[in-house]
């Protein structure tokens, strides 16, 4: 394996690029298991930790291939459309929106088990788009997965602030889902281009600058509403449980 001293330092910058430019997408996990309860929680990250370093993986491996699949950018920006959409138009008025709602069954599955297939399903998404901008910082694969699993980790730090965070100040919630928009929206433009409907692209420090701005914004205001009230764990899974049982009967 030829190894220079320059291709550690392409990985330092392939984890900070991870870390800085996967902002979206460690909000848009944050907010995916915030309904299920905190114990859970981590379980479904640890779940889509592995998913996402599989899916890195096999990203590298099908790079050349990659160009061709831009329909996954397609599907993401339409998902993370819907979410968005379905935040700020299906339920009614602000305090009912920023509620933290209980995640819900799936396609058949449990709440917690669709909880963690839609974090792999986002993993997908964003594997393709942080591999591609990774393989064009270096030829070499073993540079690349070393720099994206690394990123990972880093990402995976980062939600863990967001959740505590968004738990503090439920407000937030309205931010978050306005920064998902707009990566639906980003996604949405890049699949045009690949298609060649149109001939620009969005620059990722601008995205990267106007996810920060907004979630600037966001923090002051949800810091002006004041943060949730407190509730002790146990008692915030027994309500869950309580509420699953009324559910189901």
């Amino acid at each position: 394996m030829d190894v220079h001293a320059t291709d550690f330092i392409t990985i330092g910058l392939l984890v900070l690029l991870e870390g800085l430019l996967s902002a979206d997408n460690a909000l848009v996990l944050a907010i995916l298991v915030l309904g299920l309860p905190r114990r859970e929680q981590r379980k479904a990250l640890r779940y889509g930790i592995v998913g996402a370093f599989t899916f890195r993986i096999l990203a590298v491996l099908l790079a050349v291939h990659l160009i061709q699949v831009g329909f996954v950018k397609l599907i993401g920006a339409m998902y993370l459309l819907y979410l968005s959409s379905k935040h700020f138009f299906g339920s009614g008025g602000a305090e009912a929106r920023r509620e933290i709602k209980p995640a819900t069954p799936w396609l058949g599955l449990s709440a917690f088990w669709a909880t963690v297939a839609k974090v792999e399903l986002t993993d997908i998404v964003f594997a393709v788009d942080s591999i591609l901008v990774a393989v064009a910082m270096s030829p070499k694969t073993w540079v690349v997965i070393t720099g994206g699993l690394l990123g990972i980790v880093t990402m995976r730090m980062v939600i863990g602030q967001l959740l505590a965070l968004v738990r503090t100040y439920p407000a937030l919630v309205d931010g978050a889902f306005i920064i998902i928009a707009w990566v639906g929206v980003k996604l949405l433009i890049e699949y045009f281009r690949v298609e060649g409907w149109i001939h620009f692209e969005i620059n990722k420090w601008f995205s990267f600058g106007l996810i920060v701005v907004i979630f600037l914004i966001s923090y002051v205001y949800a810091r002006k509403v004041g943060p949730a009230p407190t509730v002790d764990d146990e008692a915030a899974e027994l309500i869950q449980r309580s509420q699953d049982t009324a559910d189901r009967s």
